[in-house]
């Protein structure tokens, strides 16, 4: 299933996408867990294209959830490809109703997120993961390994589909850190 994404563009979206205000905490749609999407419904199709549009102009954003731009559903960009600690990159795409079926090689890292913008954090995720998830407009389904920053991408982006920052999972206040540059 990893094939569909390879071959996966926005372009394939078949609309021009919007950019969007993101909404930064404590917006009440950041905690609230998102809703499952039909894929194939025209305003997902048109909310995965805004995301894709809306991440593109915004420097230093290697990933967007939908909850970021006030819409409480579980869809969310990602595309890893210019950052520094990529490893593996499966270029930009967009996923709904994504879910980690398989997680290993935990580590702590540095995490930021558009909807904090002035903290930063240090968050345990798993260095590999296996997720599962449909590409919007065709409903197919994504089989997606991925591993180091691109798996904690999209474990970020996933838990802002379910309602959580990654304040929510930091060890600490001790973990939090006064952002020094905003890109």
């Amino acid at each position: 299933m990893s094939d569909v994404l390879a071959d996966w563009k926005p372009d394939l979206l078949g609309v021009d996408g919007k950019v969007l205000p993101v909404v930064t905490a404590p917006a009440g749609v950041l905690s609230g867990v998102g809703a499952e999407v039909d894929p194939q419904d025209p305003e997902v199709v048109q909310l995965a294209a805004d995301l894709v549009a809306t991440m593109r102009v915004s420097p230093g954003c290697v990933g967007l959830a939908a909850p970021q731009v006030g819409v409480g559903v579980q869809v969310f960009a990602v595309d890893v490809t210019q950052h520094p600690k990529t490893a593996t990159s499966h270029g930009t795409f967009v996923l709904c109703n994504a879910r980690v079926v398989e997680a290993s090689r935990w580590r702590l890292g540095r995490e930021g997120c558009m909807s904090v913008p002035d903290l930063t954090g240090d968050v345990k995720r798993a260095g590999r993961v296996v997720v599962e998830a449909v590409l919007p407009g065709t409903g197919e389904a994504v089989l997606l390994t991925t591993d180091a920053f691109e798996a904690r991408a999209l474990q970020h982006e996933i838990d802002h589909c379910a309602g959580k920052l990654f304040l929510d999972r930091v060890a600490g206040a001790h973990a939090v850190y006064q952002r020094k540059v905003y890109l």
